[in-house]
């Protein structure tokens, strides 16, 4: 029967004694794509990928991962995905060949084929060089470049990352964003989790935002931020800063909101053009002048924080 779904979950509930966790959601992912699931801390998410890799059984519902159901078929569930944890899952005292055949192992791959994933693996990711040296000695850009390899070296269909570039470099982000487009390309379907909303915004076809145990929306990123589309923002920064700056600010007409961003000014508004004319006029009136000033359209933060109630 041909699987036309990577993940398909239906009516999908936790309880932890009187808790609910994951109310009643349902959801699929496409083959092939890369799905971000996105939410605040407490609201599911960690739950719901624990359910989707056999970590936690569900209370009922169902879910099913590349065809298999994970509660009735957990062991053919299990070796479709490769599963990349926010905390290094590497074995320091090993070497980073030895973590990779060691994986490769534990996941059923034959000698002869785990040697040569192995090497094709650590060619891929820049480690093949490394792969005599202990893992924990590897700096923590690479020790996630070997916790992917580690989850590949049995080429599942599903990979899941969970917050894949916390905590790295800005060389390093770039280079795992760009490794995890490379193997979606070649067909890996790519299940997220993050709090970088960027990392979500550029990586992801679509979104999923968890809220409270319930799914909030499902769509695309574009699509996501029409569900706010009325809120874009002036951003202002001048050569001073008075006390009642931002009073002033905020008592412009139009103004919705005033967060203060470092040295600038982010004013929230539904109206821009009449934002920037008050701007202008405060700044002649005032004797101040303004070293930048810029239009912003809705971001994903902003329908991030409107769907999760901040």
């Amino acid at each position: 029967m041909m699987v036309t779904a990577a993940i398909e979950v239906e009516e999908l509930t936790k309880y932890y004694g009187p808790v609910l966790a994951v109310d009643h959601i349902t959801f699929e992912v496409r083959r092939r794509e890369i799905f971000g699931f996105l939410g605040p801390n407490g609201a599911g998410k960690t739950t719901t990928v624990r359910i989707l890799t056999g970590l936690t059984v569900p209370t009922s519902g169902t879910a099913r991962v590349a065809g298999h159901d994970v509660v009735r078929e957990s062991r053919e569930a299990k070796m479709s995905i490769g599963l990349v944890p926010e905390m290094s899952n590497v074995y320091s005292e090993l070497s980073v060949w030895d973590n990779v055949i060691f994986s490769g192992e534990i996941h059923g791959v034959p000698r002869g084929e785990r040697q040569a994933r192995a090497r094709e693996l650590l060619e891929m990711f820049g480690l093949y060089e490394k792969r005599n040296e202990k893992a924990g000695k590897l700096s923590k850009g690479l020790r996630r470049r070997l916790a992917i390899a580690m989850a590949l070296v049995h080429q599942p269909e599903i990979l899941f990352l969970d917050e894949p570039t916390s905590g790295l470099d800005v060389p390093s982000t770039r280079l795992l964003r760009e490794i995890v487009r490379k193997l979606n390309r070649e067909g890996t379907t790519i299940f997220l989790t993050t709090h970088n909303m960027e990392e979500a915004n550029s990586l992801c076809q679509r979104i999923a935002v968890i809220n409270r145990g319930k799914i909030a929306a499902i769509d695309s990123p574009e699509r996501l931020k029409m569900i706010v589309s009325r809120t874009h923002s002036v951003v202002v920064s001048f050569s001073d800063r008075p006390e009642w700056l931002r009073s002033k600010l905020e008592s412009l007409d139009g103004v919705e909101k005033v967060i203060e961003e470092g040295d600038k000014f982010r004013l929230y508004t539904g109206d821009p053009p009449t934002v920037l004319e008050g701007v202008f006029e405060l700044a002649r009136r005032e004797g101040l002048r303004i070293l930048s000033l810029n239009t912003s359209s809705p971001s994903l933060e902003d329908v991030f924080m409107r769907l999760a109630g901040g």
